[in-house]
């Protein structure tokens, strides 16, 4: 009996995370025919159009408070996120083997330049897996002959934005942190389910940034398990009828701050 054919696969992810360009790079080589890497290298005017929007969105008390956390992550917790962003990167790579050389890659300021079309054009895989901040143009995302997928790091359509875990444990909604498999339509986040995974989170001890890279590291089976049955025509998108949709912006240090309290309240009563 012949084994079954690996999917054709491209890699869309920023150059500057290698838990991405390198770690599930050598997971998607090791287990599809991964047929190239678009790596985005963003100019710097990206994040000021970021900045721009998120005061267009939440006024200037809520840049502040934007802001605010983007200060106090960098002193309270980005050194230990760090550290696990190490141990994890080693992980995989002492799982899967190096991306073979014979895969190519590109660098792109934006995954949607032509470059990039004419890229994945060339590679014709059956899927894209999609981990980046931009929204795909349809003459990119279309491309794959399944279709582009995103592992959403939020549970949509509840959390439908890029920091979807942060805010259902700001919400107290920790049933609902986990990643969203979905794939690419012509909104935001909004196209059809087709699974979701989580992991035995600790918000005490983990931060949202290892909460949300976790619920796909610890995942990557399952993950591989259901993009094989997408592209196979076997899966069938998962209903949301009825479901409140919601977006949400960068983290606030007033919303960490609650949460924090949050949990030493619940941590102090179960230990009354």
């Amino acid at each position: 009996m012949s084994a079954e054919p690996r999917i054709a696969t491209v890699l869309i992810c920023h150059a500057e995370e290698p838990l991405h360009t390198d770690g599930l790079a050598r997971w998607l080589a090791a287990t599809t025919d991964l047929r190239g890497i678009v790596r985005i290298r963003e100019p710097g005017r990206m994040f000021w159009r970021r900045v721009r929007r998120e005061w267009q969105r939440s006024g200037t008390l809520g840049l502040l408070d934007v802001l605010a956390f983007r200060i106090w992550y960098r002193v309270a917790l980005a050194a230990r996120d760090r550290d696990w962003h190490a141990r994890a990167l080693a992980a995989l790579r002492e799982r899967w083997p190096a991306v073979p050389a014979s895969v190519p890659a590109i660098d792109v300021a934006t995954p949607n330049a032509p470059e990039s079309e004419a890229f994945i054009r060339r590679a014709a895989p059956d899927a894209a897996l999609a981990l980046c901040k931009h929204i795909l143009a349809p003459r990119i995302f279309e491309l794959p002959r399944a279709g582009t997928f995103v592992c959403h790091p939020g549970v949509a359509p509840e959390y439908r934005n890029a920091h979807g875990c942060f805010w259902a444990l700001a919400s107290g909604d920790f049933e609902r942190v986990g990643m969203t498999m979905l794939r690419v339509d012509r909104g935001v986040d909004t196209g059809p389910v087709f699974g979701y995974f989580t992991y035995p989170f600790d918000p005490r001890d983990q931060s949202h940034v290892e909460i949300q890279h976790r619920v796909l590291l610890d995942n990557l089976d399952g993950v591989g398990a259901l993009l094989r049955r997408i592209v196979r025509g076997e899966a069938e998108p998962v209903s949301v009828a009825g479901r409140a949709s919601g977006t949400w912006g960068q983290p606030r240090l007033s919303s960490y701050l609650r949460l924090r309290r949050r949990l030493a309240r619940s941590h102090a009563l179960s230990h009354a």
